[in-house]
């Protein structure tokens, strides 16, 4: 639920070239790689990757179950995307991540390398919760935790709450990594 409701944002007014080269970061179970495969032209390529191999095994049962549609153009790889992407500059015309720029180490640096690898006038998209993203959800999460006295996981929760960045830094990620900053927030 989480990673699909981002997905469609990253989806959203998305232009797919007929021939283009994409490249799906992190792309977990398969979501929103499936909706990709349905949108793409004839002629392009997806070449999606994650560190799980399970995950993997999950997007690629995904992707089989559309028939004819999954069995052409799309290329999965066993890889992180940590420390630095293993493709050369500037061959994709669109890279996406979603929801997995949060759990690299140095967001800055991944986004920058995303930016390497796509070509002049490619695009990079990725989505992030931000600070204060399903503030309600969380606050009923800690009146759970409360409740059961679990303040050991009160804490984690709070601290992973506190990395969420603010639309200012992911603004400077973008700047620093040469991208065009366009930030797109739903509530």
């Amino acid at each position: 639920v989480w990673g699909s409701r981002f997905g469609k944002m990253l989806l959203r007014d998305l232009n797919l070239p007929e021939r283009g080269q994409i490249l799906d970061i992190s792309c977990g179970t398969g979501y929103p790689l499936v909706e990709v495969l349905r949108r793409k032209g004839e002629a392009a390529r997806i070449i999606a990757i994650d560190a799980s191999s399970a995950m993997l095994d999950i997007a690629r049962k995904k992707v089989a179950d559309l028939g004819p549609l999954g069995k052409k153009g799309v290329f999965f790889r066993t890889e992180s995307p940590l420390p630095k992407l293993s493709f050369a500059d500037h061959v994709y015309d669109v890279v996406l991540c979603n929801l997995a720029l949060p759990e690299m180490p140095n967001a800055a640096a991944a986004l920058a390398d995303f930016a390497r690898v796509t070509k002049l006038g490619g695009e990079v998209r990725c989505t992030i919760p931000l600070q204060g993203t399903w503030l309600e959800f969380h606050d009923i999460y800690r009146e759970v935790l409360v409740k059961h006295d679990r303040h050991d996981a009160l804490d984690r929760l709070d601290r992973h709450l506190e990395s969420y960045p603010s639309v200012d830094d992911c603004a400077a990620w973008m700047r620093t990594a040469g991208l065009a900053p366009t930030i797109e927030i739903e509530e």
